[in-house]
């Protein structure tokens, strides 16, 4: 769980977590464990996240460097801010490089697969970083609660799960996981922002609102789910989701302390003068313009 000393990811290199991660400035972002800070008294939303997405360029330059295969799982609760975490990080980063997985409900075929088989083709080559958006903890969570797999494809998946995440991991895989931790009654105000906001109804699906009616189920599979797959190799990292500001700086700041990198911004580059004496362009008019609307 989030309380047991930090795991230390090995690259292909040898190479340990530090506990503070160094920028190109020579400056160094606070571990995990440093002094907390207030948003908007101790620091600006806006510029840490600025901030913060600059390093993670940098260590998506030194995942590809390296050829890191990097892995990161976001579990938790409906509207937990899970989706926005994700935003946040990707964002700025290149998408050949940093992809999102958001697998839909399996298929007939996929349902015949090994359960982890469809998750399997999704993971990182050598250079790429893969954020699941839920994974195959789908089966602890919604299958379980909700009544799609049997009981003893669950008690399967509860005792296969550690075994297989300890072999991505001895595959040379970072695996880092975390559950976005959120009250019952933040949760509540969350949906009903969601009913209340066209952009955001989308959001809202008809098992989000089934499963209102089993949140003890829920809490108990999260519960169960945690006490048996939080292991050495791959412990969970529990993120208070409460104030989804805050939540999305400290899980960018945690995801940075997790893996070793280095600064391999290129040096400015000389822009060359655009060379178009030579050629001449076509008529504006004989282009489909589309209408200027807005002005």
């Amino acid at each position: 769980m989030a309380g047991k000393s930090k795991q230390n990811h090995q690259n292909n290199n040898g190479k340990g977590t530090p506990s503070a991660v160094k920028n190109h400035h020579g400056d160094s972002l606070p571990s995990v464990n440093g002094n907390a800070m207030c948003l908007g008294k101790d620091c600006d939303y806006e510029r840490e996240l600025r901030r913060l997405q600059v390093e993670l360029v940098k260590l998506q330059e030194w995942i590809r460097y390296d050829n890191l295969r990097v892995v990161v799982l976001f579990e938790g609760r409906d509207a937990a801010g899970k989706g926005g975490a994700i935003k946040r990080i990707t964002e700025s980063l290149n998408p050949r490089v940093c992809r999102v997985v958001a697998l839909a409900t399996p298929t007939e075929r996929e349902k015949t697969q090994w359960y982890f088989q469809r998750y399997v083709a999704h993971l990182p080559a050598a250079g790429e970083m893969v954020h699941f958006d839920r994974s195959w903890y789908n089966r602890a969570g919604v299958e379980h609660v909700m009544g799609f797999c049997t009981e003893q494809q669950y008690q399967e998946f509860m005792q296969s799960c550690p075994e297989f995440e300890r072999m991505l991991i001895r595959s040379g895989i970072i695996l880092i996981k975390y559950w976005f931790s959120v009250s019952d009654e933040e949760q509540e105000r969350r949906f009903q922002d969601r009913m209340s906001k066209p952009t955001k109804r989308w959001k809202l699906s008809p098992m989000d609102l089934e499963s209102r009616k089993h949140w003890a189920d829920y809490s108990r599979a999260k519960d169960e789910m945690l006490a048996l797959t939080d292991t050495k190799q791959a412990p969970w990292f529990v993120v208070n989701a409460e104030d989804k500001k805050c939540a999305r700086l400290n899980v960018i700041r945690h995801l940075l302390s997790m893996i070793h990198y280095r600064d391999l911004t290129p040096e400015p580059l000389v822009l060359p003068k655009l060379e178009k004496s030579k050629y001449v362009r076509p008529p504006m008019d004989e282009q489909n313009f589309i209408p200027q609307i807005y002005r």
